[in-house]
C-alpha cells in the first residue's frame, strides 16, 4: 500500500508553464492519473497551448475565481465550486482574461496520463479572423 500527504504550496512550480502549476501526480509518482493545482493570474493561460487529447478525459474544479474555457463552439465561464469536464478530442483553451479582477485557483485531473495534449489550431475564415 502507498499513501501520499502532499501540500501543494511545498511543491515547486512546473517549469515551462504559463501559470503557477504544481503537479500532484509527479509528487505522488502517479502512473495513470494526471493531477495538478493551478493559480492563473489575470492574462494567463492554464495550459501551454490551445489543445486537445486523443484519449484523455479532463476535469477542472474551480476553487476560486472564474475560469474561462475557450472551445471551438463557445467560451464557458466556470465559477467557484463548479466543474468543467472535457471529453477526448475536444479542444480547449482554459484561461483567465487580462481584465479579470483576481487570480483563478483550479484543481485539475486527467487520465490517462500518457496522452499529452496536441495543439489545436482554430479554423479562420477568408478574412483571416
Amino acid at each position: 500500500m502507498g499513501y501520499h500527504h502532499i501540500d501543494p504550496d511545498e511543491l515547486a512550480p512546473s517549469p515551462d508553464h504559463p501559470c503557477d502549476r504544481r503537479s500532484l501526480a509527479e509528487a505522488a509518482e502517479l502512473a495513470q492519473l494526471a493531477a495538478a493545482v493551478y493559480q492563473v493570474a489575470p492574462g494567463e493561460d492554464l495550459a501551454t497551448t490551445y489543445h486537445y487529447h486523443d484519449q484523455r478525459e479532463e476535469l477542472f474544479y474551480v476553487l476560486s475565481g472564474d475560469l474561462h474555457v475557450e472551445t471551438p463552439a463557445e467560451t464557458f465561464v466556470i465559477g467557484a465550486d463548479e466543474t468543467f469536464v472535457v471529453e477526448p478530442e475536444s479542444p480547449i483553451r482554459p484561461y483567465n482574461p487580462a481584465d479579470a479582477a483576481e487570480s483563478v485557483d483550479v484543481f485539475g485531473v486527467g487520465a490517462p496520463t500518457f496522452d499529452i495534449g496536441r495543439p489545436y489550431e482554430p479554423e479562420t475564415d477568408d478574412d483571416g479572423a
